[in-house]
């Protein structure tokens, strides 16, 4: 198979799985989430990073919580990589 064949074919692969990937994780716009503060956000130390039980990443504002919380979290937007959400009570 030609290199730029395999290029193409890569490229399409990975532009199905980004579009499948945002897809899935709009349908989680709005709800909420326990997540693990596993790390301060790669973009911000003001935000902390998380997954939660679907193993997704989830950002949120630090606040008062630290690297190690359970914190409920809803989520209010989204990326095709990321859940970006707020600390709930």
């Amino acid at each position: 198979m030609p290199e730029e064949t395999k290029s193409r074919r890569l490229k399409e692969i990975i532009d199905l799985q980004q579009e499948l990937s945002l897809r899935s994780n709009k349908q989680d716009v709005g709800k909420v989430f326990e997540v693990l503060a596993e790390s301060h956000s790669k973009r911000s130390n003001t935000d902390l990073a998380g997954r939660n039980s679907q193993n997704k990443t989830v950002v949120f504002p630090k606040g008062d919580f630290r690297i190690g919380d359970y914190v409920k979290v809803k989520i209010l937007r989204c990326t095709a990589a990321t859940l970006i959400g707020e600390a709930i009570d």
